[in-house]
C-alpha cells in the first residue's frame, strides 16, 4: 500500500518557491531558536541542490529543458537571485558551491529565446556591486568572483562593471597576499578586457589615461613576477585585437610605454621576455613613429640587435622566426629623426 501515497515529484516552480521563503527565513532569522534555524538551513541546501540537480542533471539524466525553462523564469520572476547572493555568506561550503554553479547555469538559461537572466541583472545592477566587493571578502571572494565572471557574459553587464569604480579596485584585487583570491580577481579582470570587443575598445578609448597609467606602473611593474607575467600577457591580448588598433597605435606611439617594454625584454624570465616581444614588435612596426620612439630605438639599437640576435624559443616557431626578423630589419633601417 506504501507505495500507493508517494509523494509526487516537486515540479521546478515550486522547488524555486520553496528555496525563495527559506531564503527570506535566512535573510531574516535573527530571533529563532538555534534548533529550528538549523533545520530550515539544512533544508535550504537541499533544495538548492536540487535547483542544481533540474539544471545539470546526473550521472542517470541529462536535464530536460522545459524544466530548465521553467525553473529559470520562476527563478528570476522574484528576487530569489538578489536573496541567495545576499545569503550566501550564511550557508554552508557545500550549499555555496551548489549556489555559485546554480547562478552560473541560470545566466546561459534561454526562455523564449531570452537571456531573461540578463534583464533581471539589467534592473539589478547593485547586485554587480555586491559581487565584486566580494573580493574584500577571503570566504566569500571565489564564490562571488566565479559568479561575476558569469553574470560578465552578457554585454551590457561587463559595461557597467567597465564603467563603474569598480574597474580601479581591480588593480588592488590582482595583489590581494591570498594567492587563490588574486587569481580569481585576474581572471575576472581579463574576461572584462577581451570578452566583449566594442565595449572594451571603447572602454580603453574613453578610459585610456587614467587605465594604462595604472596598467603600467602597478600591473607590468610590479615587484611580483606572476602579476607581470599576467600583465604583460593580457597587454599582448588587448593590443595584438583589431578592435584596440587605435589604442594600439597610442599606446606604441609612447617612449615610456616603450621604455617600460624594452626593461621586460631583459627580464630573466624567458616567458616574460616572449609576452614582452610580441607588444615590442607592436613598436618596432609602427610606420608613423614619433621622433622620441625612434631616438630611444636607434639610441639602443646596438644592444637590441644583440640580444635578438641570441634570443631564441626553446621549440622551433616559424611565426616568431618570422616576426623576429621583421623587427631587426626595423630597427636597422631606422635614422634618427629631428624631434619636435
Amino acid at each position: 500500500m506504501k507505495g500507493l501515497f508517494k509523494s509526487k515529484p516537486r515540479t521546478p516552480v515550486e522547488v524555486v518557491r520553496l528555496t525563495r521563503e527559506l531564503l527570506i527565513f535566512a535573510d531574516r532569522n535573527g530571533s529563532t531558536r538555534e534548533d529550528k534555524r538549523q533545520e530550515k538551513m539544512a533544508e535550504l541546501s537541499k533544495f538548492i541542490r536540487e535547483l542544481k540537480l533540474i539544471l545539470y542533471g546526473n550521472s542517470e539524466s541529462e536535464p530536460i529543458a522545459e524544466a530548465c525553462a521553467q525553473l529559470t523564469q520562476e527563478f528570476f520572476r522574484e528576487n530569489t537571485l538578489r536573496l541567495l547572493i545576499i545569503c550566501l555568506p550564511k550557508l554552508s561550503l557545500e550549499s555555496r558551491k551548489d549556489a555559485t554553479q546554480v547562478v552560473a547555469n541560470l545566466q546561459r538559461q534561454q526562455v523564449h529565446s531570452r537571456l531573461i537572466a540578463s534583464d533581471f541583472l539589467e534592473a539589478n545592477k547593485d547586485l554587480l556591486d555586491i559581487l565584486v566587493s566580494g573580493y574584500e571578502n577571503t570566504d566569500m571572494a571565489l564564490h562571488y568572483g566565479a559568479m561575476l565572471r558569469e553574470c560578465i557574459r552578457h554585454q551590457s553587464i561587463a559595461r557597467y562593471v567597465l564603467e563603474s569604480d569598480h574597474m580601479k579596485k581591480f588593480f588592488n584585487y590582482i595583489q590581494l597576499p591570498n594567492f587563490d583570491i588574486a587569481s580569481d580577481a585576474s581572471a575576472t579582470f581579463k574576461e572584462l578586457l577581451t570578452r566583449h570587443k566594442s565595449t572594451v575598445a571603447e572602454f580603453l578609448t574613453k578610459n585610456y589615461d587614467w587605465f594604462f597609467a595604472e596598467y603600467n606602473s602597478r600591473l607590468l611593474e610590479s615587484t611580483n613576477y606572476i602579476t607581470r607575467r599576467q600583465a604583460i600577457k593580457l597587454l599582448g591580448d588587448m593590443l595584438l585585437d583589431r578592435a584596440n588598433s587605435t589604442v594600439m597605435m597610442r599606446y606604441v606611439s609612447s617612449k615610456d610605454n616603450l621604455r617600460i617594454l624594452m626593461n621586460l625584454l631583459r627580464e630573466s624570465s624567458k616567458n616574460i621576455q616572449l609576452e614582452a616581444f610580441h607588444v615590442f614588435k607592436l613598436f618596432a612596426a609602427n610606420q608613423n613613429k614619433p621622433p622620441e620612439v625612434v631616438s630611444i630605438l636607434v639610441a639602443n639599437r646596438n644592444k637590441l640587435l644583440r640580444f635578438f640576435s641570441d634570443f631564441k624559443m626553446e621549440k622551433e616557431d616559424e611565426q616568431f622566426e618570422a616576426d623576429k626578423t621583421q623587427v631587426v630589419r626595423e630597427i636597422a633601417s631606422l635614422e634618427p629623426r629631428d624631434q619636435q
